[in-house]
């Protein structure tokens, strides 16, 4: 498989990588697409250094675009040959000069592209090593049962040869007496014993190979019991984790395995079986065990086959929309969004027959008033193919749906019978198709998990919520009205959801000593928290103590905080993040002078972040301050790592100092940040305007609080300087320390 045909059939999120790649129109994605191969064929890296072998691919490429503009013109689509034309022009116009640029560009999507690829295997395995051991043992006994089932399967097909070769003796020798013509002499009589031993010799076979089928049917029932009731089951359980976060493997290719050398084995039986039944046309007799008991038998394999095979559908890929790779089953009308179902059974020559999946919404949804109804826009029909799977697998790759609700002339939105809300209102989105082999015609159907909708990107955070509640706290995918009635969330469980919101947007999840805090933020200081229950209005819905917002809402700030400005810092484990004003104190207070820490607001509801530091007084006294936290507003300006390295307090005679000095417990700060530091002395070699940076002052204030007053924070009101800071702000002799302490700073 090409490069190129890798990365298209990746997930939702990395084809993101790639569209980014493709934005500029300087190397446009269909002529990657087009000249896939050829394109990789290529040594372009060599070409940077060879002007005349970069030559060469240019006019090669050139040629090539040709050729397939020639072909859009036989095939008759004149959009791809306008496009195409386009392209040629566009290089020769970027590249006609100068053949290595465009080595250099091909060169650079080509290694940009393995990056991605690269990173899906890093992902898969961070995955891999997060996940708890697999039960080897339990998989190994399903591999045993699949080799048993297999040798028992030959065996009887076996029995059944030896069986056709007695009767066709036996249909022999019977055919040859009849012909005879006298039949009251001695050897006559003898040879009719002997037809008649064979008969009860070819009965007593034809009950053991039944009693041999029946014997198989039972151990195949058991292992279809393990595989769909406890397997299938438990990934299903795994899947609705991942959902919110889970680092859990929900790879299919095992159980993909498992389902189809199960069904290859039940249609080998299937098959046998019906040979029995032309072996009984052609000889059958009272209380013929094949006339008898084997329709009994063939009933029974039918009933396994459709078991298994109804149960192998599948949604591999849950609703997702592309630019919320993260918090997949939450859509918004007019959106696009992907899914995938799959079929867990790869049989011989099932890829020839043409299997239509078609989508639909809310088949039986509930009937309560006001509740929302929704049509599905875009390709509703695929066939089901190998094509869109890395695996091999059978599926049907819908990425360009659409939902658009259907204008209802009777209530109105959040006015069906139990109240919900649109963002509680669950919709399930399912999939039908007909699978005909081997005269086995089974109509298949399956569904996503509930699916939350909205119309707006203000819902979004509320529909997150109730999706993570939801599959925290839920297993049954048709329970609708799961909100009509939302059950406690138990803090075991609880915390491990919050967990995962920042294990799976970052490399760092939420320790011991972090949930800790959150669970005194919800439920008040506590020595254990085991026991504790949270419901969902005071999780997502009513607002936290003297705040304006929910305890989730607060959270996302946070993660997004972190998403956009602090992931480096916070995944090398250098924000203590969730932490109590008091723990804070108790940390501090025994350490040096310039100890500081980090930790998030806990009044901000879009996210903030403040640093705490402490000091030691002469008279023997500590004192902790705190800044007040910078938000996102800060943060876009200037970076963290920034503000930490410049940051300074106006000391004794409006002296600038550094009061940070070490990373709580006690590494240096250049040491924990300094790799984060942004290099001040690029772009200024040739340049002609004097240097500038952005630095953070704060005032000390001119009286500080007693020990006994610590229960509180010390704010300290913050001055940004740039080349227009406001003069007013300080007092012009400090201002002159400042420059002055400045202008030695920088010198050294």
């Amino acid at each position: 498989m090409s490069q190129w045909e890798a990365l298209k059939q990746l997930d939702t999120k990395y084809l993101e990588r790639v569209d980014d790649l493709y934005q500029n129109e300087t190397f446009p994605m269909d002529v990657r697409e087009y000249l896939a191969h050829w394109i990789e064929a290529q040594d372009w890296e060599k070409a940077i250094t060879n002007y005349s072998l970069a030559t060469i691919h240019y006019q090669n490429l050139l040629d090539q675009i040709n050729n397939q503009y020639s072909r859009f013109m036989q095939e008759k689509k004149f959009v791809c040959q306008h496009n195409f034309k386009k392209y040629r022009q566009n290089m020769q116009e970027c590249y006609g000069e100068d053949p290595v640029l465009l080595a250099k560009v091909v060169a650079a999507r080509l290694k940009q592209e393995k990056m991605i690829l690269n990173a899906v295997v890093e992902d898969q395995q961070t995955v891999s090593d997060a996940i708890q051991p697999v039960d080897f043992e339990r998989h190994q006994d399903i591999e045993q049962k699949i080799t048993v089932l297999r040798s028992d399967v030959q065996t009887c097909e076996q029995e059944l040869k030896f069986l056709e070769e007695q009767q066709d003796e036996f249909d022999f020798k019977y055919k040859t007496f009849k012909c005879q013509e006298s039949r009251n002499s001695p050897q006559v009589q003898e040879e009719m014993k002997v037809l008649q031993d064979m008969l009860n010799a070819l009965d007593n076979d034809r009950k053991n190979v039944i009693d041999k089928f029946r014997e198989l049917l039972v151990e195949a029932g058991k292992l279809l019991d393990t595989l769909v009731k406890e397997q299938l089951a438990d990934w299903k359980r795994r899947q609705q984790k991942a959902c919110i976060g889970a680092p859990v493997d929900v790879c299919l290719d095992q159980l993909e395995n498992w389902f189809t050398a199960s069904a290859l084995c039940l249609f080998q039986v299937k098959r046998l079986l019906k040979k029995l039944e032309e072996l009984g046309i052609k000889l059958t007799y009272d209380k013929d065990p094949l006339k008898t008991q084997r329709p009994a038998l063939e009933k029974q394999t039918v009933t396994l086959l459709t078991c298994l095979i109804k149960s192998a559908f599948v949604v591999e890929n849950q609703p997702c929309m592309p630019v919320q790779s993260k918090m997949p089953l939450v859509l918004r009308t007019s959106s696009q969004f992907s899914v995938k179902p799959r079929l867990l059974v790869k049989l011989p020559d099932l890829a020839n027959h043409i299997m239509k999946v078609k989508v639909c919404i809310d088949k039986n949804s509930p009937n309560g008033k006001g509740y929302r109804k929704f049509n599905i826009l875009g390709t509703t029909t695929k066939a089901m193919n190998m094509m869109d799977s890395r695996f091999g697998g059978l599926c049907a790759d819908f990425r360009h749906l659409q939902l658009k609700e259907q204008k209802s002339v009777i209530g109105g939105k959040g006015s069906n019978e139990a109240s919900l809300i649109v963002t509680e209102e669950l919709h399930l989105i399912s999939f039908e198709t007909e699978l005909l082999y081997q005269e086995l015609d089974l109509v298949l159907e399956t569904c996503t998990l509930p699916v939350v909708i909205i119309s707006n990107a203000s819902q979004l955070l509320s529909g997150w919520a109730s999706v993570v509640w939801y599959n925290m706290l839920c297993n049954d995918p048709k329970n609708l009205m799961f909100f009509s009635n939302p059950p406690l969330a138990p803090w075991s469980q609880l915390s491990e959801a919050l967990s995962w919101q920042f294990s799976s947007n970052t490399k760092r999840q939420l320790d011991a000593e972090q949930l800790s805090m959150l669970a005194e933020k919800l439920f008040g200081p506590q020595s254990n928290y085991a026991d504790c229950s949270i419901t969902w209005a005071k999780f997502s819905k009513e607002n936290l103590p003297d705040q304006s917002f929910s305890f989730w809402l607060w959270l996302q700030g946070i993660l997004e905080l972190i998403k956009k400005y602090l992931e480096d810092i916070w995944n090398d484990g250098n924000i203590i993040g969730f932490l109590s004003k008091k723990k804070e104190r108790s940390l501090l207070k025994r350490k040096p002078t310039g100890t500081f820490l980090l930790r998030f607001s806990e009044s901000c509801k879009d996210g903030g972040i403040t640093f705490s530091w402490v000091e030691h007084l002469t008279n023997g006294e500590y004192k902790i301050r705190s800044v007040e936290p910078y938000t996102k507003t800060h943060l876009t300006n200037i970076p963290l790592s920034e503000i930490l390295r410049f940051y300074k307090v106006m000391a004794d005679e409006n002296v600038p100092e550094h009061p940070l000095l070490y990373l709580y417990p006690n590494i240096p700060k250049d040491e924990a940040f300094g790799k984060y530091y942004l290099d001040s002395e690029a772009g200024f070699q040739n340049n002609k305007y004097l240097k500038t940076r952005l630095i953070v002052v704060s005032e000390r204030p001119s009286s500080d609080l007693p020990v006994e007053g610590l229960m509180d924070e010390c704010h300290l009101d913050d001055i940004e300087l740039s080349e227009s800071m406001k003069l007013d702000h300080i007092p012009m002799k400090a201002l002159q320390d400042l420059m002055e302490f400045l202008e030695s700073d920088s010198m050294t």
